[in-house]
């Protein structure tokens, strides 16, 4: 049992920091929790084009893996759903383009197995962040899990959620801050900054910060992709898109390759300028 500021942090054994100093997650050659990691990528992926053309402005601006929905969990039944098998065959293709490695969303702790054939980081969403059986399966897997904090979870509980998955045996777990469900309407959920440096102090995880689905917004993904790396965050996953105007969901929060070239070229900046600081 161990407590930070006055709370109590019952049954975490593996989460919290141990002594044996932070977690570097390995993910095809990019070790998330050294330097600066961008993941980029358009929400779902639509097509063949869309994905390969996406991932080379990707790599073209300096990010380290691409992020694409295969299977879209969404509010409505009605909604784009993702293409499923086929649409993991076309992130197969864009990694044998562009060496990126590839990091999809896997919604059914019966699908682990097989999406785990095409993805290099297994995504559980916001959504499933409490989805038991999914993070035992994830566990299972052995590869690394993006773990997304629920709208309305607390710290605490973000991190008996990585309990899970530590305890089944894989120790390749990064948590992702996506903002939080609050009163205000102006953006689309409320960014959490502060749950970086907390998470820093409750854990030897690698933390990372989704300003995309955080905002909602455009014009705030690069003020709040710069204040992750002054907050300390070990990296970012934003949302690219080759033409947003087209997208199929979220592209009122996509960036264009012009968009996200310039702020990679910003992030870079300031990441090497924190790193003098230290």
């Amino acid at each position: 049992m161990r407590r930070r500021g006055g709370k109590t942090m019952k049954n975490l054994k593996l989460a919290l920091l141990n002594g044996n100093g932070k977690t570097v997650v390995p993910v095809e050659g990019v070790n998330v929790g050294e330097g600066f990691t961008v993941i980029a990528g358009p929400c779902s992926v639509e097509s063949e084009r869309q994905t390969v053309e996406t991932a080379f402005a990707v790599k073209e601006a300096g990010g380290h893996a691409l992020r694409g929905g295969a299977f879209k969990p969404r509010s409505s039944p009605y909604a784009f759903q993702g293409l499923g098998l086929k649409g993991l065959k076309i992130l197969r293709k864009a990694k044998e383009e562009t060496g990126l490695p590839i990091v999809t969303e896997v919604i059914d702790a019966r699908d682990v197995f097989w999406v785990s054939e095409y993805a290099d980081v297994l995504q559980v969403g916001a959504r499933n962040m409490q989805n038991f059986s999914l993070l035992k399966e994830v566990g299972k897997s052995r590869k690394p899990v993006l773990l997304k904090r629920g709208m309305n979870s607390t710290l605490e509980e973000l991190l008996n959620c990585a309990e899970y998955i530590l305890s089944e045996g894989n120790p390749h777990v990064i948590l992702c801050e996506r903002g939080i469900r609050t009163f205000e309407s102006y953006t689309r959920n409320t960014l959490d900054l502060s749950a970086v440096p907390a998470l820093k102090e409750l854990t030897h995880l690698p933390v990372i910060v989704d300003p995309s689905h955080a905002t909602g917004k455009v014009s705030l993904i690069p003020p709040l992709s710069l204040a992750s790396v002054a907050a300390g965050a070990d990296g970012i996953t934003v949302e690219v898109h080759i033409n947003p105007e087209e997208a199929l969901c979220d592209k009122e929060q996509a960036l264009t390759p012009q968009q996200f070239s310039e702020m990679m070229q910003r992030v870079r900046a300031l990441h090497q300028f924190m790193a003098t600081q230290q």
